[in-house]
């Protein structure tokens, strides 16, 4: 089965979509000859399953995400006819792109970026990654995490985990401690929504290597998710910035 875009008006060659049952979705993208393979099950589910709109809506994004600007710019629009959980990112201060959700399960979501990386949140915090540089490959005491009741975190809330990541293709690991502090209140405009946030600045140090950052989360003051975030994958290194214009379902 395949659905494949019509030529832009610059006369460049055709996005190809193509898809396979083999005991799961196969997924690859075609474009100028290049082949991007083993994307997740969601996006062929998307196109599979969406009707005539939104399916054509998710062919101009996914086009956009190939081929657009330096830092991608999905229309309010876009994001709201999309019926899927959706972010923006900034791996590394990169480009900007846009990740739509793969799937959501035991509390975490799962962000599959169009080159295949992975990124695992949960209540906001990233807690996993894949297919990245160097990656974050685990963090303990989750349910300990002021961001798990992000409505009731009181100023100087502290938090101590054990984190594993990479440096270079090498595993590292630490014990891990933070404490909050509340900033400036902030109104935040997302997919043309006005949202008000409380602004917590969370002070993070690894005492055996003397190395200290600041993640900040920006929690919207009713639901209490976290809208935006800017915070390290690990160790004060390789800066992740989200800001999620669709939040998953719970």
């Amino acid at each position: 089965m395949s659905a494949a875009l019509q030529p832009d008006v610059t006369g460049r060659a055709p996005l190809n979509i193509t898809t396979r049952l083999c005991g799961y979705f196969y997924f690859g993208m075609t474009y100028q000859g290049h082949t991007v393979r083993q994307l997740p099950l969601l996006l062929a589910c998307l196109l599979l399953q969406a009707c005539t709109q939104t399916q054509k809506g998710l062919e101009q994004t996914l086009l956009l995400a190939v081929n657009g600007p330096d830092d991608v710019t999905v229309t309010d629009q876009q994001v709201n006819n999309l019926p899927y959980a959706s972010l923006y990112a900034r791996l590394n201060e990169g480009p900007r792109i846009f990740v739509v959700l793969g799937y959501s399960e035991k509390g975490q979501q799962k962000w599959v970026t169009q080159d295949q990386a992975m990124l695992v949140t949960q209540h906001g915090r990233l807690v996993k990654t894949l297919g990245l540089p160097d990656n974050l490959l685990s963090v303990s005491n989750l349910q300990q995490d002021p961001l798990a009741d992000s409505l009731h975190i009181s100023n100087g809330a502290g938090w101590t985990r054990i984190v594993q990541w990479t440096e270079q293709g090498k595993v590292r690991g630490a014990t891990v401690r933070s404490t909050f502090q509340r900033g400036t209140d902030e109104v935040l405009t997302v997919a043309g929504n006005r949202i008000p946030c409380r602004v917590w600045h969370e002070q993070v140090s690894i005492d055996s290597s003397n190395r200290e950052w600041e993640n900040t989360f920006w929690i919207d003051n009713s639901s209490g998710d976290v809208v935006q975030a800017h915070q390290m994958l690990a160790a004060d290194a390789f800066p992740v910035d989200i800001t999620i214009l669709k939040p998953a379902k719970s």
